[in-house]
């Protein structure tokens, strides 16, 4: 008889891949602070220049409550743009600081952009009585934020393999 995992915390099988390697890592040398509360800060500092970014948007473009909500519309093709390129850069020019991903992609892109937000304006629209606006809005955020990305890492391959390296050759 098989065993019940959900009684028995043995019988569940071990996570083969951490969800995301920046956050499970193996433990550094004695002495040293974990590196898991170093990505965590990393993150958190980024999550806060984000999220002070994202608000900084919201108030020199702020939305009408019954309009089409621009405002996070852009914030998320631009994170998404953003996040494609830096990605390129960070795991296909060069070797980054182990932190400079869990910092800028995560902590801020991660907080300047917002599913969230995003999710409640569609919500918002329904309410509204206008459901052809919100579908438009939800659909076509998620079509131009995954254009964006694909497009701004495109870009940046294009634009990098033009530029000589440190060695003097093209990309």
């Amino acid at each position: 008889m098989p065993r019940d995992e959900h009684r028995d915390p043995a019988a569940r099988s071990p996570l083969r891949e951490p969800v995301d390697p920046d956050i499970v890592v193996p433990p550094g040398p004695p002495g040293r602070v974990p590196r898991q509360i170093e990505i965590l800060a990393a993150i958190a500092a980024g999550g806060v220049l984000g999220a002070c970014a994202r608000y900084g948007a919201v108030v020199l473009f702020p939305t009408a409550p019954a309009a089409f909500p621009w405002t996070t519309f852009w914030i998320n093709i631009t994170g998404c743009a953003l996040m494609g390129a830096l990605l390129v850069l960070i795991t296909e020019r060069s070797t980054a600081h182990p932190l400079v991903r869990p910092f800028l992609g995560t902590g801020v892109l991660g907080g300047y952009t917002t599913f969230s937000t995003y999710a409640l304006d569609g919500q918002h629209l329904i309410g509204g009585g206008r459901a052809g606006t919100a579908l438009f809005y939800l659909g076509g955020t998620l079509v131009a934020a995954l254009a964006a990305g694909w497009g701004a890492a495109t870009l940046t391959r294009l634009f990098l393999a033009t530029r000589p390296t440190r060695d003097g050759a093209a990309g």
